[in-house]
């Protein structure tokens, strides 16, 4: 078969871009077609040496953020790639609708869903853009026609796969669509290997691109009433973070470590007393399964994709109250030392490598 994948764009390196570097790994011929590539970037380096293509339309959107004052472009630029020579087309679907590429009459579309574009659909996003009254006003206008643009997109489509329940709800209820749900890729068991024998240390982890909707602030707040230590792992994204937040935010209390590698990344996981998982409303959530992995518990906030992987009492808690008050209460009251680390292991095996690509393999296949 001819295979084609896309992706959103070529940016930062989040959990989405890990589910493509595992389809490439699976399908190492087949090229990736993108907005656009920053070649310097994390995003970008994680796919050096693979066949890239980007839009015609890169040179406008990929330098200055402008791809998202301009998003109204996005059904051209993937209207701009003819794809109907492929078999096959998988796209890695996110905030940039990544739908309505030019096919052929034998060509099987498949999309795997992160989520339907959050902007669209009144979930959260990293920007508070309806705070800003010309931007709200914008916004409104273009997204109007971009949800018009992004159902379109949808029917195109011959199968989703829905990166969690959360999702599949998602996907039924904008796309009119069913979908199969095919967990992201966790490397469980590299993971387990490389942490174990680390001692526990003073302190909580989160691992997440420093953006809104992730509730950092609120985990900075809470870290400094609740008098715990926290480290977060991960680099600064979009708009609403630079320098002069992080500076800010940082405390006594609280250490942004900014991105590091997979080793240092384990070694953070191994060594934490727990792994906070703060999004309001998250797609899924991998780094939760990677810190079960590592056999570390976790608190969570209610809601979202946690409520898929984190088994209550198990391999961790939730707080209930999406507030500073809450999640530091929370903190204070956290033991580590109830939970078992080989509970949290078989836990994450269920989202493993292996899983994830048996059922795309029975989606390729047809089965």
């Amino acid at each position: 078969m001819k295979i084609a994948l896309v992706h959103d764009y070529l940016r930062e390196f989040g959990g989405a871009e890990r589910v493509l570097v595992e389809l490439s790994n699976m399908f190492p011929e087949a090229p990736i077609y993108t907005a656009f590539k920053v070649d310097g970037a994390s995003g970008g380096r994680a796919f050096k040496g693979k066949k890239v293509v980007e839009s015609k339309y890169s040179f406008l959107v990929k330098h200055f953020n402008l791809y998202s004052p301009l998003r109204f472009l996005a059904p051209a630029i993937w209207k701009s790639f003819d794809l109907s020579s492929y078999d096959l087309v998988i796209a890695s679907s996110s905030w940039y609708i990544t739908k309505g590429f030019r096919v052929g009459d034998k060509t099987k579309v498949v999309c795997y869903c992160h989520t339907p574009p959050r902007y669209l659909y009144g979930f959260r996003t990293s920007l508070a853009w309806r705070k800003f009254f010309l931007v709200r006003w914008y916004g409104m206008i273009i997204n109007h026609f971009l949800r018009i643009a992004d159902f379109k997109g949808a029917s195109q489509v011959d199968e989703f796969l829905a990166n969690s329940e959360n999702v599949k709800k998602r996907i039924r209820k904008f796309y009119k669509k069913e979908s199969r749900v095919v967990y992201p890729p966790c490397e469980s068991e590299k993971i387990e290997k490389a942490t174990r024998g680390y001692r526990v240390g003073d302190y909580f982890l989160v691992v997440s691109r420093v953006v809104g909707a992730k509730g950092i602030e609120m985990v900075c707040e809470a870290a400094k009433k609740a008098k715990v230590k926290v480290k977060i792992v991960g680099e600064a994204g979009g708009f609403r973070f630079g320098k002069k937040d992080v500076k800010r935010l940082s405390s006594e209390w609280v250490e942004f470590v900014g991105r590091v590698s997979d080793d240092e990344l384990y070694k953070y996981y191994g060594e934490c007393r727990g792994f906070l998982a703060t999004s309001y409303d998250e797609d899924f959530g991998i780094t939760v399964v990677e810190a079960m992995a590592a056999g570390r518990p976790v608190l969570a906030y209610r809601g979202g994709g946690y409520l898929e992987t984190v088994v209550e009492g198990k391999t961790g808690e939730f707080f209930d109250e999406y507030s500073v008050e809450s999640l530091a209460l929370n903190l204070k009251r956290f033991d580590e030392r109830k939970y078992n680390s080989e509970e949290c292991r078989r836990q994450a095996r269920k989202f493993s490598k292996d899983k994830f690509e048996k059922k795309v393999r029975e989606v390729e296949l047809g089965l």
